[in-house]
């Protein structure tokens, strides 16, 4: 079995950087740089098509050798819609009401397949949610996901990265678990993703797109809230996997509305975003931004091994980090000449 996992891997990552070399060669919507922009010239924005095929060749080979749960065809259905949605906006700009309202539409359909955020698992803590509130969190952290992905996905390689670190890390989960057919899924978003990054590291042939950024944004949430379901980890972990997005674009949009600002507008506010205007580049940020990914990934695979004192620690010591990471971006924003 382990042969079969990574031999569709394979076929999934052949596959995404098969057609994103295609894609690269100009062929869908172009984006062309603007003043918000880290790009000097129009670059295609096709490439999370590429990433869907690697994906669809990963969910088809699951099916064909008996590994696909049931839970995944609502998963199949609620990525078609925000990516059909998404892939619309990325031809024609959508009104955010169209946008929001299929994000909504694909979480539903997540939700529908069983996968709810019902309760608040911390280590030695465990808090039931009411049926109606754990919906409505559920919905709320689903749109979330997918909106912050996209947010983050504004520097080559950044999102690509994330994606492999992130599902990689969950795909270990499902195999140390015994969940196959989650390992095996895991594993070909990893893949597909990395058939992409192929193309996008700096300087970038081609970008995801909002196909490609919210078709991620939905899987990491559905995988997050897939993973706690089976029992393979509680959901903190999983936010600790994706927690170089999630902080990073939370913090970004609470600052932005203490500001006043209109979060729906482009920006250019995010830490990466900060960083590479401040002098470090495309390069430097991404490898920084890839030491810290790795970093979260091996304390979360190694979280559910810790006594309950243990992971606290492990929990208010990313806590500083992220902080100090913080404080350090504005000090060397404020150093920066200019």
């Amino acid at each position: 079995m382990p042969w079969a996992l990574i031999a569709i891997a394979l076929l999934a990552f052949g596959t995404s950087a098969l057609l994103t070399q295609r894609l690269a060669q100009g062929l869908g919507p172009l984006d062309h740089p603007n003043e918000r922009s880290l790009h000097q010239r129009p670059i295609p924005r096709s490439g999370g098509l590429g990433v869907l095929a690697g994906l669809a060749v990963c969910f088809l080979c699951a099916w064909l050798i008996g590994q696909a749960d049931p839970g995944l065809a609502w998963i199949g259905a609620a990525l078609c819609l925000v990516a059909a949605v998404s892939f619309a906006d990325d031809l024609r700009p959508q009104s955010p009401l169209i946008r929001l309202l299929g994000q909504a539409l694909g979480a539903g359909l997540v939700m529908a397949g069983g996968l709810i955020w019902d309760r608040l698992e911390l280590p030695g803590l465990v808090w039931t949610f009411p049926t109606w509130f754990a919906w409505v969190l559920s919905l709320l952290l689903i749109v979330w996901m997918i909106n912050l992905y996209n947010f983050m996905d504004g520097m080559d390689g950044l999102a690509g990265g994330m994606a492999i670190f992130g599902f990689l890390s969950l795909a270990w989960f499902g195999w140390q678990g015994g969940e196959r057919a989650y390992s095996l899924v895991c594993l070909g978003i990893a893949a597909a993703a990395g058939g992409f990054l192929v193309h996008n590291l700096p300087p970038a042939r081609i970008f995801l797109g909002d196909v490609g950024s919210s078709s991620l944004g939905l899987l990491a949430a559905a995988s997050a809230l897939w993973g706690a379901q089976l029992g393979l980890f509680p959901l903190w972990i999983a936010g600790l996997v994706f927690s170089p997005f999630i902080l990073d674009a939370t913090w970004t949009l609470l600052v932005r509305l203490a500001r006043g600002e209109r979060i729906w507008q482009a920006h250019r506010s995010h830490h990466y975003q900060r960083l590479v205007l401040a002098g470090w580049g495309q390069r430097k940020t991404l490898l920084h931004a890839y030491g810290l990914m790795a970093a979260v990934s091996a304390c979360a695979l190694a979280a559910p091994r810790l006594t309950v004192g243990e992971q606290w620690l492990l929990i208010w010591a990313w806590a500083l980090i992220y902080w100090l990471i913080q404080r350090r971006v504005a000090h060397l924003e404020r150093a920066a000449p200019g």
